[in-house]
């Protein structure tokens, strides 16, 4: 998929998501754990496919390189299924609920 046909099809927090990891790659950890809750707890997903694809690629490729406070909660094994069955912070689901929002 190109990045025209990408950004033609992006929901608002998939833009919002591919900005903030392009720029930032410690913000990667937030937005695959806020992804996770709304896709596995909330059953309402805040991310296309395609957009939780890239965002859990950018972190198996900087693995080494991210810093976050959460990022101890999240395992490689985790990144290369696709999945996150784990503890979520309290934060998350506030997080999440903003982002909605936006």
């Amino acid at each position: 998929m190109s990045l025209e046909q990408f950004f033609s099809t992006e929901t608002n927090c998939d833009k919002k998501c591919f900005d903030s990891i392009e720029t930032n790659i410690n913000l990667t950890v937030p937005w695959f754990l806020m992804a996770a809750y709304a896709y596995y707890v909330e059953d309402d997903p805040i991310l296309t496919d395609a957009q939780y694809d890239r965002l859990v690629h950018r972190m198996i490729d900087n693995w080494n390189k991210i810093e976050h406070r959460h990022k101890n909660l999240i395992t490689l094994d985790a990144l290369k299924a696709g999945t996150f069955i784990g503890k979520y912070p309290s934060i998350i689901a506030g997080a999440v609920k903003q982002v909605r929002n936006i």
